[in-house]
C-alpha cells in the first residue's frame, strides 16, 4: 500500500527503525547505541558522546534552517548521522550543506582552521544512490590531476545502501543492523536492544503526538505543493494557448483559470512583446 494513503495513526502503528521519527528518537535518546552504532559503521573507536541539541543549526536567518538528524561530537570528530528513505537526488549537495554547517559549529571565533574537527556526514539510505553496486561508497577530495594526492581537509562523506550492506557486508554485526532495518527482525544483541528502544518510542505518548502533529503538517505541505503545481502548469498552458492565438474564453476552459486570469496573463505577455 502506497505510504501516502495512509492515516498518521496507521503510519505509527506500522513505525519500524526505518522511519525516520523513529530513528531519530532512538538515536538522541539512546546515546550508546548511536555511539556503538558509529562505531560498527566506521571502524572507529568513539572515546565520549555529545549530542548537539535538538534545535535546527541556524546559521543565518536568510540561510536554510535545517536539523541534522543526529549530530554527535567525539574529541576531535564530528557526525551527522542522516536515514535517507527515499533518494531526493540532491544527496550529494545537501551532504556538502550539512559538512559546511557543521564546520561553522566547530570553528569558534579566534580558532586556526587546522582546529577544525574531523567531520563526517552519514547517509543510511533504503534507496541505492549511486547505482554502482557498492554497499558502502566514502567520499573524500582528491586532486584530479593525478588521482590520488589527498586534500586533506579531514571532511568525510559516507553513503550506506542498506539493502547491499545486508547482503554483501563481511562484518556480521553491521550485516545484522542492516537487516533489521530493512525487516524489523532483530538478530544479535544490539539490534535486539534496538528493537526494544523503538518499541519503547512507540509506547512515547508525547512522541506519538509529535509524529501525529509532523504527519498532518507534512500532509498539508503535500497538498499546498500539488495545488501549487496545478496552478503552474495551469498558467503554463495558457500562456501557450494565448500564443496560438485562441480567444480568452476557449483559454479559460482548456485550463480552469478565470477570464480575468488569462486576461491578466495575455496583457503581460503582450507587454513584453513590446
Amino acid at each position: 500500500m502506497d505510504d501516502r494513503k495512509l492515516t498518521p495513526e496507521e503510519k505509527w502503528e506500522r513505525a519500524t527503525l526505518a522511519n525516520n521519527f523513529i530513528f531519530y528518537k532512538v538515536m538522541r535518546n539512546h546515546p550508546e547505541a548511536c555511539k556503538h552504532l558509529l562505531e560498527i559503521l566506521l571502524k572507529v573507536k568513539i572515546e565520549q558522546i555529545d549530542m548537539h541539541n535538538e534545535e535546527a543549526m541556524e546559521v543565518d536567518p536568510e540561510a536554510k534552517g535545517i536539523r541534522l538528524d543526529v549530530f554527535v561530537k567525539d574529541i576531535g570528530r564530528m557526525y551527522d548521522v542522516e536515514l535517507q528513505v527515499t533518494d531526493t537526488k540532491e544527496l550529494p549537495e545537501r551532504a556538502r550543506y550539512y559538512q559546511g554547517l557543521m564546520d561553522l559549529d566547530s570553528l569558534k571565533a579566534g580558532q586556526k582552521y587546522k582546529e577544525l574537527c574531523d567531520s563526517h556526514v552519514i547517509f543510511i539510505c533504503l534507496e541505492d544512490v549511486f547505482h554502482n553496486g557498492l554497499p558502502v561508497c566514502t567520499f573524500e577530495n582528491i586532486c584530479i590531476e593525478d588521482g590520488k594526492t589527498k586534500l586533506g581537509d579531514r571532511a568525510y562523506k559516507h553513503f550506506f545502501y542498506a539493502e547491499a550492506c545486508a547482503k554483501m557486508v563481511k562484518d556480521e554485526e553491521v550485516r545484522s543492523f542492516f537487516e533489521f532495518l530493512i525487516s524489523n527482525r532483530a538478530g544479535n544483541g544490539f539490534t535486539s536492544d534496538l528493537k526494544d528502544f523503538v518499541t519503547d518510542a512507540k509506547h512515547n505518548m508525547q512522541w506519538r503526538h509529535q509524529f501525529m502533529t509532523w504527519e498532518r503538517q507534512r500532509a498539508y505541505d503535500f497538498d499546498d505543493g500539488m495545488i501549487a503545481g496545478k496552478q503552474e502548469k495551469a498558467v503554463e498552458a495558457a500562456q501557450n494557448a494565448i500564443a496560438l492565438g485562441l480567444t480568452p474564453q476557449q483559454i479559460s476552459q482548456i485550463t480552469g483559470l478565470s477570464l480575468k486570469e488569462v486576461q491578466k496573463l495575455a496583457d503581460e505577455l503582450k507587454a513584453i512583446k513590446a
